[in-house]
């Protein structure tokens, strides 16, 4: 089908970040190709307003607690109403060519795809940005190669990452979506990517389908994190008998907040204010 016979929904999902939706959202004004529309599912604290679009907008208050991703994800793509599906983390900023390049690639291609994230250090935007400077300031992720243009397959299903990707909705749905099972953060992406081949899926990495991420502070490892990481990496590896985010466990162990050896892993205790600044970084991906 071509891509312009075929709608586009773009999904975002904020939680107390409206300053990098209201960045996002500038990215899709600016848009060579308008989505058909955008959905947000909004778990922020006080509700998120966007103002005025040239393209449909739909906010849906998702009352919960905590950062449930995977169910926050499934949500948004049963509200979408198009036949293509562009996921966007709040703090990506298309683009003026991503959801063109990205629409074209699904046209010819059924397939998982990753837009290619750079990421951003600290600047004050307010919407006054301009693209060239966005690009020139971002910088790449360095595990993850993409081409200038075109595709390059990744063999390493481990390596989708869930920031700013594309898939058909009829693909979406052959996964099963992400499970939901995964509550909080971590793992859930690398198990929908692993799904995604099992299911004889390609992951596509897209040249030009470009997104800068926008700053915030960040933990390296994240130990806000570590309860979730640790019950979402026991699920992942009950099913895949394979250890996920090792790194991260790793660092989590020599801090001395999880026990990890072998085929056991358990949460020892929550990390204290000094671990959580000692862990405060600039993100570098």
């Amino acid at each position: 089908m071509e891509a312009s016979l075929m709608g586009v929904s773009v999904l975002t999902l904020v939680r107390n970040r409206s300053a990098h939706l209201a960045q996002l959202v500038e990215g899709l004004r600016r848009s060579d190709r308008k989505p058909d529309e955008l959905i947000i599912v909004d778990m922020s604290d006080e509700p998120v307003i966007v103002g005025p679009t040239s393209f449909p907008v739909r906010i849906d208050r998702f009352e919960t607690q905590g950062l449930p991703l995977a169910a926050a994800r499934n949500r948004a793509a049963s509200l979408a109403n198009h036949d293509m599906l562009l996921f966007l983390d709040v703090d990506c900023i298309p683009m003026r060519d991503c959801i063109t390049v990205l629409c074209q690639t699904l046209s010819s291609h059924d397939a998982l795809l990753c837009a290619d994230v750079r990421y951003l250090g600290p600047y004050d935007a307010r919407g006054v940005w301009e693209e060239t400077d966005l690009l020139a300031q971002g910088r790449s992720h360095p595990a993850r190669l993409f081409p200038n243009q075109g595709v390059r397959e990744e063999k390493n299903a481990g390596l989708f990452w869930s920031l700013a990707f594309a898939l058909r909705r009829s693909t979406f749905e052959t996964i099963g979506g992400f499970d939901d099972g995964f509550t909080g953060y971590g793992a859930e992406d690398t198990d929908f990517g692993f799904r995604a081949a099992t299911c004889g899926l390609k992951l596509l990495f897209v040249g030009r389908a470009i997104a800068c991420h926008q700053y915030h502070d960040s933990y390296e490892p994240p130990v806000q994190h570590v309860a979730d990481i640790v019950r979402n990496a026991m699920r992942f590896r009950a099913r895949w008998d394979r250890w996920p985010m090792e790194g991260w466990l790793d660092a989590f162990a020599r801090i001395g907040l999880v026990a990890w050896e072998g085929e056991r892993l358990e949460l020892l205790r929550l990390p204290t204010h000094a671990e959580m600044e000692a862990s405060r970084v600039e993100p570098t991906g």
